[in-house]
């Protein structure tokens, strides 16, 4: 028990000082010894029993002074450690010091409120980044601060409970049949022309193409055995960026893959494009990767920037012909494969066979993503029952004209005497 100045007992936990400063303390369940002061003996009383309770309902935390920033980082280290690949956590980091560390790095994790973070969605959304971005935003301050929760560092998810409303508006750039055809016209005899036609042909993804071996091709078959990725990214350790070998994005995405006439004589004339490449004394393969089917004319690997550049010289020679008013729209190399899939349900594929072309992890993916395409064929598939619809509705018409005409007939030779009113011809 303390006492006062005056030798009067002031509770457990508290004392007064020569300056006259009262004084509370006690150890909370984490072992850390916390202290009040206060000129005043009733406050001093009153933080003391409230930070008993706290402690005694879980309410407190281990560190009331930690940053977002602070704990981001023990985030990163230790609950995402050989738990996400290298790519995933290149995604992490460039989300997190882009969008958040500007905005609430610094703020600490107490002090951090769900009013804070759909602010912060709220500036993301008002700079023009859309679901896909402020939703990235939202699961990883969720992930953070459900393991903050777990070691005390938090008491509850400003994250939890925010939903975000997709603008179905914005479809995936897909080619139409027209832009398709003329830009593979345009393409014809470039040098990554076979690059693109397998990609348009087969919905493999950039990466899953670029990493594409000539023994993962099976003629005999007519398949392409897709079990690698190529990533060209600064992982931890690197010195800069450079190609990187692993497994494709999912489980699923492991699968084989048909193959169609088009894309089988796109591969055997990469396959000759590639030998006469690699033959020559200007070419360069990076070490481990000399095996890669798709490459430069330096036969080193394709990255991103490059099939973009590549796509962007056939759109602008396509431009060259074209108004200002109808220029050819630039896209992506993953517009090819959103390209495919529609192509597919174009042709009345079933949703399920385009998944496992595709290697999605679940139908319902597939079907959120080319839900525009679905309900287009819908209305194709309505018009044309519409018109079978016609021609019974027509055929009905001609049957009730058909048998009025009979009735008609057979009343008239009634009336002649000529047959009685079954159609019997009379004597």
């Amino acid at each position: 028990m303390g006492k006062d100045l005056k030798g009067k007992e002031l509770g457990e936990g508290i004392t007064q000082r020569s300056n006259g400063t009262y004084h509370a303390r006690f150890v909370d369940r984490f072992g850390k010894r916390q202290s009040f002061y206060s000129k005043d003996k009733r406050e001093v009383k009153e933080l003391l029993n409230k930070a008993i309770y706290e402690d005694k309902m879980c309410m407190n935390v281990v560190d009331t002074n930690i940053t977002l920033d602070a704990w981001y980082q023990q985030w990163l280290d230790i609950h995402k450690y050989k738990v996400i690949r290298e790519n995933t956590k290149r995604q992490y980091v460039q989300i997190y010091q882009k969008h958040i560390k500007p905005t609430l790095g610094k703020t600490k994790l107490r002090e951090i409120t769900q009013l804070n973070v759909k602010g912060l969605l709220k500036k993301l959304d008002k700079k023009g980044y859309g679901f896909e971005t402020q939703n990235k935003v939202r699961i990883l301050l969720l992930d953070m601060f459900n393991k903050a929760m777990i070691d005390h560092y938090a008491n509850e998810n400003p994250a939890r409970g925010i939903r975000l409303i997709r603008d179905d508006k914005k479809d995936v750039r897909v080619l139409s049949p027209d832009e398709q055809t003329e830009f593979f016209d345009c393409c014809r005899g470039t040098f990554y022309d076979n690059f693109f036609t397998v990609a348009i042909s087969t919905g493999l993804r950039p990466g899953e193409l670029c990493a594409l071996r000539w023994e993962d091709i099976d003629f005999k078959k007519k398949e392409i055995s897709v079990t690698r990725t190529l990533i060209y990214q600064k992982f931890e350790g690197d010195d800069k960026k450079t190609f990187h070998i692993g497994p494709p994005k999912t489980r699923s995405s492991i699968r084989k893959v048909p193959i169609n006439k088009q894309c089988e004589i796109a591969l055997k004339k990469q396959k000759l494009q590639h030998d006469v490449i690699m033959s020559k004394a200007s070419a360069k393969p990076v070490e481990s990767l000399e095996d890669l089917l798709f490459t430069t004319k330096f036969g080193t690997p394709i990255n991103a920037q490059i099939i973009c550049d590549a796509i962007k010289a056939i759109i602008n020679e396509i431009n060259i012909c074209r108004d200002d008013l109808e220029q050819f729209e630039n896209f992506s190399g993953h517009c090819f494969r959103h390209s495919f899939a529609t192509r597919c349900f174009e042709a009345g594929i079933q949703p399920k066979t385009v998944q496992m072309y595709l290697g999605h992890a679940t139908l319902q993916m597939t079907m959120d993503l080319y839900t525009h395409v679905l309900d287009d064929h819908k209305q194709e598939e309505m018009l044309k029952l519409e018109n079978t619809l016609d021609e019974v509705m027509n055929n009905g018409d001609e049957l009730t004209e058909q048998r009025f005409e009979n009735g008609l007939m057979k009343e008239m030779a009634y009336k002649n005497k000529v047959v009685d009113m079954n159609g019997v011809r009379m004597a």
